[in-house]
């Protein structure tokens, strides 16, 4: 395996990224698994839970991956503030995405905390 200095890992912010995208997919699946949601709605939504320096060109991206993928649909409906908009709803591939997401995630989340944990002292 080569070293870093050699240029064949990704670069920190490609990492977070990477992983990133991976997470938002799973928080909007948990999101749209509720109730269906438009783009903005999203992000403020996120927001509340403390995402709050994600892009607005992160999230439109992500939920046209997501509708090509089949794990939702977007179906235009008007709006009583303005133009339509766009709802997305999750479809049963989706549902089983965010079962996914969600087992996954808890087997991550435990196995980083416990490293952590038991880490934590060694500086």
């Amino acid at each position: 395996m080569q070293s870093s200095e050699e240029g064949d890992y990704l670069s920190q912010s490609d990492i977070s990224s990477q992983m990133l995208k991976g997470i938002f997919q799973g928080c909007l699946l948990l999101l749209i698994n509720h109730q269906p949601y438009y783009g903005y709605a999203i992000s403020q939504e996120l927001s509340k839970y403390g995402f709050t320096d994600v892009p607005k060109g992160t999230i439109y991206p992500l939920l046209m991956n997501m509708e090509r993928k089949g794990l939702i649909v977007g179906k235009t409906k008007p709006s009583k503030e303005g133009p339509q908009r766009k709802y997305y709803y999750i479809t049963s591939t989706g549902k089983q995405a965010r079962k996914t997401f969600l087992t996954q995630w808890a087997n991550l989340s435990l196995n980083v905390n416990d490293l952590i944990n038991e880490r934590r002292n060694d500086q």
